[in-house]
């Protein structure tokens, strides 16, 4: 996960300043939503965001959900009392909650009112996705949904990055939980996950020509999750040499290990260097049973969505490398269309990287000023979500 390079100031204050002649309601909260995308964009550099609110606090929590503790960070602003609660859930990187990134954006949000958590996913150290990850994230809303010191009742949410936004659709559907998360923010999220296992190993999508260069990092979090699911030892000590070649050299010749893998080995192998997309679901059915039911189990297509009582905001960019844009495009309309609010970022967001290159040119006008407008508009509904503060 990544997210979003510095950019010109003046550039950037030039674009609010034509946001802000754009929309006409609400003008406190259209002005913050200015500031956060500028603050979004500086990261951890100087904003104004950040010089016209206080420095939120910071302190790690351990706290327990039916028996089962976890670690966190969590996030508080400081002047003033939360107006809403968010869990912030990364995509996998391997410095997973503590990543830098994902810090600055719990503090934007702080500072914007929200009490933040992070929690702790370990296996993403390890680029690895576990079955359990959904009720980890559904506990930190549990833990949240028990404090109405930080958040107000009827205001909590979700927001998640990548791969994430469906682990975090899973876990609004808990029973337990389901009718305490009003909304979730998803950036580059999945549907289908065999759809997203074609794209990222063969760059395109079944029902079309659409391609792009096929996705290294999507190879290596599938291959490092499969390991837990193969019995033999020789299996796993290859696969896991494969993925360290690759991690410190993508671009390594890894054929020569392959001669040493058993048949599931062979398998995790076989569908990660697949090139045609055809084959993607005759692959998938020929790996060990345990990865085939967690690729069966973490799809969206397959869960009971009518029970999902959140409100969605879908930001995805169409030129997205590892998930395609099309998937929450099939999210959205698996929902209802009160529902769900839904972003494509035709230029300024690459997966979860937000950028801004061109500058008085035929591309600001035709498509980096149109997808400003749309990410501001994305977070104009994150901030709506928060409770009204006493007049």
């Amino acid at each position: 996960m990544s997210y979003p390079e510095k950019v010109d100031k003046k550039y950037l204050w030039l674009c609010i300043g034509l946001i802000l002649l754009l929309n006409g309601c609400a003008p406190q909260r259209s002005y913050e939503a200015a500031l956060i995308l500028a603050d979004t964009a500086a990261r951890e550099a100087p904003s104004r965001w950040k010089s016209t609110t206080p420095t939120p606090s910071q302190a790690v929590v351990t706290y327990t959900v039916a028996g089962r503790t976890h670690r966190g960070t969590l996030y508080l602003p400081t002047a003033a009392p939360p107006q809403a609660g968010i869990v912030l859930v990364p995509g996998i990187v391997p410095l997973g909650k503590d990543d830098p990134r994902l810090v600055a954006f719990a503090n934007t949000l702080a500072r914007a009112r929200f009490a933040v958590l992070t929690p702790a996913l370990k296996e993403f150290k390890h680029l690895q996705v576990r079955p359990r990850h959904p009720r980890v994230i559904a506990d930190a809303l549990a833990y949240l949904a028990k404090r109405p010191d930080l958040v107000p009742p009827d205001h909590l949410g979700i927001g998640a990055f990548s791969f994430s936004v469906g682990l975090a659709v899973i876990a609004s559907l808990e029973e337990d939980i389901r009718t305490k998360v009003q909304f979730i923010f998803g950036v580059g999220g999945y549907y289908d996950l065999e759809t997203a296992i074609r794209f990222f190993t063969t760059g395109y999508l079944l029902e079309d020509e659409h391609y792009l260069e096929p996705s290294q990092y999507g190879k290596l979090v599938f291959a490092a999750t499969s390991l837990k699911y193969l019995t033999n030892p020789t299996d796993h000590a290859v696969l896991r040499e494969m993925i360290h070649i690759k991690i410190r050299n993508p671009d390594a010749d890894i054929t020569f290990l392959a001669s040493r893998l058993g048949p599931q080995g062979k398998a995790v192998y076989s569908l990660l260097n697949n090139t045609d997309p055809a084959q993607v679901s005759t692959l998938i059915q020929a790996l060990p049973q345990g990865l085939q039911r967690l690729i069966e189990n973490l799809s969206l297509s397959n869960q009971n969505l009518t029970l999902l009582q959140a409100q969605i905001i879908l930001v995805h960019g169409k030129d997205d490398p590892l998930i395609p844009y099309t998937e929450s495009i099939t999210l959205a309309n698996a929902l209802s269309p009160k529902q769900t609010q839904l972003y494509i970022i035709e230029q300024a967001l690459s997966h979860v990287d937000f950028k801004f290159r061109s500058f008085f040119t035929p591309a600001f006008w035709s498509r980096e000023l149109p997808d400003l407008w749309r990410m501001y508009r994305a977070i104009y509904l994150l901030l709506e979500k928060r409770a009204p503060t006493d007049p």
